[in-house]
C-alpha cells in the first residue's frame, strides 16, 4: 500500500475552508480539498469522517480562541458581565473571517428535516456554552447552574442570530446586543434568590 502524504487536522480545515469560500458550504466537496492538499481523500478520511465534522472543527477552533481569553493580564480584574462578554466576543470575532462560510454550515444544521445534525448541533451549544461559564468562573451547582445554563443558552443563540446579521466589520452592534442581554441577566440575579450572585471579582 502507498504510504499517504502527512496531513494535519487544521491544514485540512483551512484548505476546506479557502474552497468554501469559492463554492459555498453547499457546494464543497472533499475531493477539491484533497486535491488542494495534494493527498488523496483517505488522508482526509482519517481526520474527518464526514463534511458535516468539519463544522465542528471550525467551532471548536472558536471555542479556542475564547478559552484563551483568561489568559490575558486583565482578565481577573473584571466583574461577571465583562468576563461574559469579552469570552463570547472572542468566540464571534475568531468565526467573523469565515463569516459566509460559517453562514452556509449554520444553514445547513439548521435545514427543515435534519434531525439528524440538528440534534448534535443542540449538544454542540450546550458544550459552548459550559465552556462560556467555566472560562468566566461561573459559580453555581445543581438547579443554579442548570437555570443559568437555560439562560445563557438562550442569549447565546439570539446573540449568535445577530452576529448572522451583523454587517459591521467591527462587530459592534452584536457587542452591544450582548451587553444589553448580560445587564438583563444580571437584573434578574439580583431578584431571583435561588441563583448566585454574580462574581464582581
Amino acid at each position: 500500500m502507498t504510504e499517504q502524504p502527512h496531513v494535519s487536522a487544521d491544514a485540512i480545515l483551512d484548505a476546506a475552508l479557502a474552497e468554501a469560500r469559492e463554492t459555498g458550504w453547499e457546494g464543497l466537496r472533499l475531493a477539491p480539498v484533497a486535491r488542494r492538499l495534494g493527498v488523496g481523500l483517505t488522508a482526509v478520511q482519517h481526520h474527518f469522517r464526514e463534511k458535516d465534522e468539519l463544522i465542528d472543527a471550525r467551532l471548536d477552533r472558536a471555542d479556542a480562541a475564547m478559552l484563551a481569553v483568561p489568559e490575558q493580564p486583565d482578565f481577573p480584574r473584571l466583574n461577571s458581565v465583562g468576563r461574559l462578554h469579552r469570552l463570547l466576543m472572542a468566540w464571534f470575532e475568531d468565526l467573523q473571517q469565515d463569516r459566509v462560510v460559517v453562514q452556509g454550515m449554520l444553514a445547513h444544521k439548521m435545514e427543515f428535516g435534519h434531525i439528524h445534525v440538528q440534534f448534535p448541533l443542540l449538544l454542540r451549544v450546550s458544550r459552548t456554552v459550559q465552556w462560556w461559564r467555566e472560562a468566566a468562573d461561573r459559580p453555581g451547582v445543581h438547579l443554579a447552574r442548570a437555570v443559568e445554563e437555560t439562560a445563557l443558552t438562550t442569549l447565546f443563540l439570539s446573540t449568535v442570530v445577530r452576529w448572522l446579521r451583523d454587517d459591521d466589520p467591527t462587530l459592534a452592534p452584536t457587542g452591544r446586543f450582548l451587553e444589553q442581554g448580560l445587564r438583563r441577566l444580571q437584573t434578574v440575579h439580583r431578584w431571583l434568590p435561588l441563583l448566585p450572585r454574580p462574581h464582581q471579582g
